[in-house]
């Protein structure tokens, strides 16, 4: 049985997978017409079993895979989890635990920036996957042979996938890197939604506090809205019509029909009251009570050389470590570790040992980069901090070619 749609058979194999010490776990979803994920599949598989449930079967029990997810004696194995722990977020209220995620595994052992999950069984088994039903319609039913070999063959060839990258990060020592990236991951916080925050993904026009405090009450009108009918968020109401009424509040109706992409029906509506409403509440409250303009930092005048040159070191580390850059530091991290300041993901914890501890060496001019033999090093300038900086192999002389009467070719 490779599609169960009977909820003694969810409960039946939640308890063989129980007693596994790990379970391989995927999802089919779809979104474009919905605020949520449409959880269109759920797809298992232990030592043994593999296995798609169809979440859409009338009257099925999903609880099991709710408590098995939750099962603390049971590593859930994923990749490229997030999409995956939204959607069991939003179904159980918690996040799937304790959690593997193989795309961050590969980073950490230098699979490159989020390697895709067909790259990463191609390089670790002997498999290679069929994806042409990736952008299949998974809501439609029935599901085709082919559309279910496709969703299987994303938990059947993980545990091979899993095995392979465990035994990498064990054997480079790599185990607590995992642990802080995994810990990143399942942050709770991550995933719960707070309307009041919405407005932080829109495009402000102004760093006027009353323009964002309308901004913000209106982006939560819209979030709240979107949740309550389960419709994407531009189903409601675009970005630029929101931009458009922070920056020119209308009071009335016929004033709210004239901003550009509202229909004279929404604004006489039963939205058009509601969002008036919301538009008449935050034009009452105190500016300073509003959000803080989105802090933009700008790099000071002669920075960008610095920020060059500790993104080639940046590279020179990865390579050397076999890390992926993206997980040690993006260009943010890079311009504020050259403006100075403190508090960077890339100067912390393991990724300091990486490459923080030298980025500050080359920044302070304690260290400078050198190329040799088509290398790039990281050499002590007067001596400053020689004894910390990685010493440089020297390079074999090449040996002389002999010719068949003894002499040497180059005599």
């Amino acid at each position: 049985m490779t599609l169960i749609t009977e909820s003694a058979d969810v409960a039946s194999l939640c308890r063989r997978l129980a007693r596994s010490e790990y379970v391989t776990v995927d999802t089919e979803f779809m979104r474009e017409r919905t605020f949520w994920p449409k959880l269109c599949l759920i797809q298992l598989a232990g030592p043994k079993d593999a296995v798609a449930i169809d979440p859409l079967a009338e009257g099925i029990d999903l609880d099991p895979v709710l408590r098995l997810l939750a099962n603390k004696r049971v590593l859930k194995v994923m990749h490229g989890a997030r999409q995956d722990i939204e959607i069991f977020y939003h179904l159980a209220g918690s996040i799937p635990a304790p959690l593997y995620d193989t795309q961050i595994a590969a980073m950490v052992c230098g699979f490159g920036d989020q390697v895709g999950y067909e790259t990463l069984v191609s390089r670790l088994t002997p498999h290679r996957l069929d994806k042409t039903s990736r952008f299949t319609d998974w809501s439609a039913r029935p599901l085709t042979p082919k559309q279910l070999n496709y969703a299987l063959g994303d938990v059947i060839y993980l545990r091979d996938a899993y095995e392979a990258l465990n035994e990498r990060v064990a054997a480079t020592d790599r185990a607590g890197w995992l642990e802080e990236e995994l810990a990143l991951l399942t942050d709770v916080n991550a995933y719960r939604i707070d309307p009041t925050a919405a407005w932080q993904r829109l495009k402000p026009r102004s760093t006027d506090r009353r323009y964002l405090t309308i901004l913000q009450a209106v982006a939560a009108w819209r979030e709240d809205e979107a949740m309550r009918r389960d419709v994407p968020r531009n189903r409601v109401i675009r970005d630029e019509a929101l931009t458009e009424i922070a920056a020119h509040p209308p009071t009335k109706a016929a004033a709210l029909s004239r901003i550009r992409g509202v229909t004279r029906g929404f604004a006489e509506g039963r939205l058009g009251k509601s969002l008036l409403a919301a538009i008449n509440a935050a034009t009452e409250r105190p500016p300073e009570e509003g959000p803080q303009p989105l802090k933009q930092m700008s790099l000071p005048k002669g920075l960008a050389p610095t920020v060059d040159l500790l993104r080639v070191l940046l590279k020179q580390r990865c390579e050397e470590h076999g890390v992926a850059q993206k997980l040690v530091a993006n260009t943010q991290d890079l311009e504020r570790v050259a403006a100075g300041a403190k508090d960077v993901p890339a100067l912390q914890g393991w990724r300091r040992q990486l490459f923080g501890e030298d980025a500050l060496r080359l920044k302070q001019g304690k260290a400078a980069l050198s190329v040799r033999g088509g290398d790039v090093h990281l050499v002590p300038v007067n001596g400053a901090g020689a004894a910390d900086l990685p010493a440089i192999p020297a390079k074999p002389k090449p040996r002389k070619r002999r010719r068949r009467d003894g002499a040497s070719a180059g005599d």
